[in-house]
């Protein structure tokens, strides 16, 4: 610390009593940060069965809305997501023939229409 020169050249003047301490650096906080993992598409097309089934349950059918929002809890923690519900209803019908024989009976069970 002692001869800490600011930006004019000039020592600093808290420099010399000790008063002035390190900022933590950026790259020494992001060590102990650890990012969540990633989803796998197993894990989205899951939460978005999840939100289609929560949407059935509670509206009787399943004729989403292309721009409907659908919120849902996940987890222990208790986190919420807005999926576009209405959009992966739409991809679903036109990928029907591109699904797996199970994703399509899961889907048909709460009411997919595929036409």
């Amino acid at each position: 610390m002692d001869g800490e020169i600011n930006r004019a050249g000039l020592p600093h003047p808290l420099a010399a009593s000790g008063e002035i301490q390190e900022a933590p650096s950026p790259e020494n906080e992001n060590e102990n940060k650890k990012p969540p993992p990633r989803r796998t598409q197993a894990d989205k097309w899951a939460m978005n069965y999840q939100a289609a089934k929560q949407f059935f349950e509670r509206e009787g059918h399943l004729r989403v809305p292309r721009k409907h929002i659908e919120r849902i809890v996940l987890g222990e923690d208790q986190e919420e997501r807005e999926l576009r519900l209405g959009a992966w209803t739409s991809n679903q019908r036109s990928r029907a023939a591109t699904l797996s024989p199970e994703r399509v009976e899961q889907l048909s069970a709460i009411g997919m229409r595929w036409s």
